[in-house]
C-alpha cells in the first residue's frame, strides 16, 4: 500500500518527472533527495536528434532558394521554420483557437546568393542535438515558445510522458490514472480544470486542484518531507528557470540569486537565432516598447511601473540579497 499526501493507495505509484534541461540544479539536487525519502523516480526526457537532423536536411535543399526569392506578405507557423510543410491552414488564423501559432510576416526582397549561403552556413552550424531537450527543441523550431504558443508542455512533457511511460505500461494491458498536482489557484487556466477526466486512453486525476499553497506545505510538514529549496529563496514556481510565463518580480528574483541561469539563457538565444531562418530568436518576445533578448528584460525588470525608469529601491535589493526569502512564509 502506498501512502501520497493524505491518500492511501492500493495500486502501484509509479512517480514520474520529465526533465526538459531548463531546470535549477536545486531542483535536481531535490529529485535525488525525494528518491531518499520516497523511493524511484522514473527520469524521461524527449530526444530531438531525427527531428534536428531532418531540418538540416530541409536548410540544405530549401532555404538557398526561399532566401533569394522574393517573398509576398504572408502568413507563416513554426512548422516551416521546423523544416516540415504546415499540415493545415484556418481560414481565421487570428482565432481564439490559433492566436500564437500563425505570425503574419510582410513582403520581403531576396536576399543575394552570398546572403543566404551565410545564412545557411549559420544555422547548420548550429543545428546539432545539445542533449538539452529544452534547447534542442528551440534549435529545431529555430523559435522559444511563448506564452501564446505553449509548444514547450507538449513536447518536453505531454509526449514524452505518452511515448516512454503510457505507452508500455499501456501495452502491457495496466490501467493507468495520471495524478497531476497542479491548484486552480496558480493560473486562470488551470483554474478551469476538472478534478477527473479521461484522457487519450487512460484517465486524470487532479488530487490538488482545490488545495491551497499553504495546505500543500503543512502536508510537506505533517510528513517530514521538506519542499524545494528554492521556495526559501524567493521563488513562486520551481520548473523551468526562467519560465515563459515568468512575470516582472520573478524574473528580477532569477536574476539577482542566480545570474548563471540568465547567462546561460542569453547564450542559448545566440544558438537558436543561428537556427532560425529570420535570424532571430529571444527568449521572451520582442514587443513594442519592450527591450530585445533576456539581459534587456532583466533590466526592465528593475524598472517601475511602464519600464521606463529605474526603481532605486529594486536597484539597492538587487545588490543586496536576503539569505532566505519566501511569497509563501517558509524562513523561519
Amino acid at each position: 500500500m502506498w501512502i501520497y499526501g493524505m491518500y492511501e493507495l492500493d495500486e502501484d505509484l509509479y512517480p514520474v518527472f520529465a526533465d526538459t534541461g531548463h531546470e535549477h540544479p536545486e531542483t535536481y539536487k531535490y529529485l535525488d533527495y525525494l528518491e531518499s525519502v520516497l523511493g524511484p523516480i522514473k527520469r524521461v526526457k524527449a530526444d530531438f536528434t531525427a527531428r534536428i537532423e531532418k531540418k538540416r536536411q530541409y536548410v540544405q535543399e530549401h532555404w538557398p532558394r526561399k532566401l533569394t526569392a522574393d517573398v509576398p506578405g504572408r502568413w507563416w507557423t513554426d512548422a516551416e521554420e521546423a523544416g516540415e510543410a504546415p499540415d493545415w491552414e484556418p481560414e481565421d488564423k487570428l482565432s481564439e483557437h490559433t492566436a500564437g501559432l500563425w505570425t503574419w510576416l510582410p513582403a520581403e526582397k531576396g536576399m543575394t546568393d552570398k546572403e543566404a549561403a551565410d545564412v545557411v552556413e549559420r544555422a547548420l552550424s548550429a543545428l546539432h542535438p545539445t542533449g538539452i531537450p529544452f534547447l534542442d527543441l528551440c534549435i529545431w523550431k529555430g523559435r522559444f515558445p511563448s506564452t501564446k504558443a505553449r509548444f514547450c508542455t507538449e513536447f518536453l512533457k505531454v509526449r514524452v510522458i505518452e511515448e516512454q511511460v503510457y505507452d508500455p505500461i499501456l501495452a502491457e494491458g495496466w490501467d493507468i490514472v495520471s495524478w497531476q498536482g497542479v491548484r486552480a489557484e496558480e493560473s486562470p487556466a488551470r483554474a478551469k480544470l476538472p478534478e477527473r477526466e479521461d484522457g487519450d486512453g487512460f484517465s486524470i486525476y487532479r488530487p490538488l486542484i482545490h488545495w491551497t499553497a499553504d495546505d500543500v506545505f503543512a502536508m510537506h510538514r505533517k510528513h517530514g518531507i521538506d519542499p524545494n529549496p528554492l521556495y526559501k529563496l524567493g521563488m513562486g514556481r520551481v520548473g523551468c528557470m526562467p519560465c515563459i510565463n515568468c512575470n516582472k518580480a520573478e524574473l528580477f528574483e532569477i536574476a539577482r540569486r542566480f545570474p548563471k541561469e540568465i547567462a546561460r539563457v542569453a547564450e542559448w538565444e545566440r544558438i537558436v537565432k543561428m537556427a532560425s531562418k529570420r535570424q532571430a530568436a529571444t527568449f521572451f518576445p520582442t514587443a513594442r516598447n519592450m527591450p530585445e533578448g533576456i539581459d534587456g528584460w532583466v533590466e526592465w525588470s528593475k524598472t517601475v511601473r511602464g519600464g521606463k525608469q529605474y526603481d532605486l529601491l529594486k536597484a539597492i535589493e538587487f545588490d543586496n540579497v536576503p539569505a532566505c526569502s519566501s511569497a509563501y512564509g517558509l524562513c523561519e
